[in-house]
């Protein structure tokens, strides 16, 4: 990171814990990161411009902001990186213009994008634009549709027009629109990259997810998230984890409600007893993509 002198902030004279408030130091930690979102800001030389502990710095951002120092300049670079592709440019020079440094890590992790709350899931979409296409996969036609948010919808099925109706029912008051690579460049790439994931092993696709759903379906499916490729769980250990190891029934019922598939991987949940248990696209498809993640990790 270039030091501070290049970049100065507003001084913090005498003591670091009573000169300035920290409330203060944060509004000018924020407007500094405003200022230079493609650059490698550690926390550590935030935390020593605004003469706070890393733990007191981080504590304190998310306080006054509600978000880490990191997801806030990820969310300043995400937005640099759509106006760019509104405007023309190409995807990867818009990836490393708005300071990503690599295509993977673009779409950020998905544990990071947890979509809209609860109150406006149960509105139906009402009012929102979703974007959707089809592609054809080594597993199948897949479906995905993404808000401005993120990956809504990816589902597998037979045909268009019973995804279609799928993605319907799950939104019946958004605007859905089908999309082509050109109107919608962040989705052909999202699709295109969880292809080659499924047909040639590539790495999994981290992308921003916009995950609705109750309360208690939303915590199950940000927990799936942290299960590792080449990883399995029970629904009773899923349940643990969850710290409801009373509620088996609940997660296996919230799995079979995640939406967002191979990206929320439910598929790497099976009953006690190590067998597949249910899995909303067929168990012929989680058998397959258990048996690549576990070659893959094996390799």
């Amino acid at each position: 990171m270039p030091s501070s002198q290049h970049h100065p902030l507003p001084s913090v004279s005498g003591s670091a814990e009573t000169a300035t408030p920290v409330a203060d130091r944060m509004v000018a930690l924020a407007r500094f990161i405003d200022a230079h979102p493609d650059e490698p800001l550690r926390l550590a030389d935030l935390a020593e411009v605004a003469g706070l502990s890393v733990s007191h710095l981080q504590r304190s951002f998310k306080e006054t902001f509600g978000v880490s120092p990191k997801a806030y300049q990820d969310a300043l670079r995400m937005r640099a990186f759509k106006q760019a592709l509104r405007s023309g440019q190409a995807v990867t020079d818009a990836i490393y213009d708005a300071g990503f440094g690599s295509v993977s890590r673009v779409y950020g992790k998905p544990e990071r994008q947890l979509g809209m709350p609860p109150s406006r899931y149960g509105k139906g979409g009402d009012g929102e634009v979703i974007a959707y296409a089809c592609r054809q996969t080594a597993l199948g036609l897949l479906m995905m549709a993404a808000t401005n948010q993120g990956v809504c919808f990816a589902e597998f099925g037979d045909h268009d027009t019973a995804l279609q109706d799928r993605l319907k029912k799950e939104f019946p008051k958004a605007r859905l629109s089908p999309s082509d690579a050109r109107e919608s460049p962040e989705l052909d790439a999202w699709m295109v990259a969880l292809d080659k994931h499924l047909s040639q092993n590539k790495p999994r696709p981290d992308v921003p997810l916009d995950i609705r759903g109750t309360a208690f379906q939303t915590r199950v499916w940000k927990l799936l998230l942290s299960v590792r490729e080449g990883e399995v769980v029970s629904y009773t250990e899923l349940a643990r984890r969850l710290g409801e190891p009373k509620a088996v029934r609940a997660v296996a019922s919230a799995c079979g409600r995640n939406r967002i598939a191979v990206l929320i991987p439910c598929h790497r949940v099976l009953r006690s007893d190590g067998s597949l248990g249910g899995y909303r696209w067929g168990l012929e498809r989680k058998a397959r993509l258990l048996e690549k993640e576990c070659s893959a990790a094996t390799e």
